[in-house]
Order: structure tokens, then sequence, then C-alpha cells
């Protein structure tokens, strides 16, 4: 029993981290909207999917979801660079996907003058050309600085 103990600790040590990292920043755009940049770090050989894709039969598509709030409101829709298109034999069907470090992008109209919180999440999932991991949420909190 300890053995079996010992080797599950040692896979749990040893368990892959995530091959995507998350960052997320607020930038002031000097037009009275506030950029928000939702940056992913995919590691070399995995991809992330489209916010859209062309079924649900498949893949799950990136989804960004913003918390309603009171102090701002999203200004336009959600912007991410053009997709790779192509035949997933896995899937058996279209899919399109971001791969090494997409950025998406939304804008944000404060409502009120000086420091307010946009908060969220992310939710993805990440495949290689063998495998997919299952989907991931994950949140974000920015404070934000009102002109």
């Amino acid at each position: 029993m300890l053995a079996l103990l010992s080797l599950l600790a040692l896979f749990s040590l040893n368990a892959p981290s995530s091959p995507v990292k998350w960052t997320f920043s607020a930038t002031a755009t000097g037009e009275g909207a506030v950029r928000i940049d939702i940056r992913s770090e995919v590691e070399e050989g995995w991809h992330i999917y489209a916010t859209e894709l062309p079924s649900d039969q498949g893949p799950i598509a990136t989804s960004i979801r913003f918390t309603p709030s009171e102090h701002y409101n999203l200004k336009g829709d959600l912007m991410e660079p053009a997709p790779v298109e192509v035949f997933d034999p896995n899937f058996g069907m279209v899919v399109r996907y971001h791969d090494a470090a997409p950025v998406f992008t939304q804008l944000v109209k404060p409502l009120v003058p000086g420091t307010f919180e946009v908060a969220g999440e992310v939710e993805y999932m990440v495949c290689n050309d063998k495998t997919c991991l299952p989907p991931v949420v994950v949140p974000f909190k920015l404070k934000v600085e009102s002109l």
C-alpha cells in the first residue's frame, strides 16, 4: 500500500503543467474607452480553439465572459486574431484554432470616474495532434483607471 501511495505522489508531483498561460491587461485608449487584452501563450505543438466553430459537435470553442457591472459597458464585440482553419481528422470536421500567442481584445466604456474592476473568465480547450485536455476555466480581475 505504501508503494502505491508513493507512486501516486510521484505522478502528482510530475503532473504536466498546462500548455497554455494567460495574462490580462488594461490600457486606456485616449478615446474614452479602455482596451482589455487577454493574452495566451500556447506551447509549441498545442492549440486553443477560436471563439466560433463551424459546429458544436467537436472541440469546445474558447469563450471569454465578462461579469456584468454598473461601472462599465462592453463596447463592440470581442476581437480575436484570424484563426487557422483546417479539417481535423480526430474530430472528423473543420475546426478553427490559434497557436503561439493569440491576443483577444475587448473595449469597455467606463461609466464612473476613478478606479473600477473588470472581471470575468476564459474557458478554453487545448489540443495537440494526438490528444486534448479537458476544458479549463480561468477567472480574471483587473483594476482599471477611468479617465
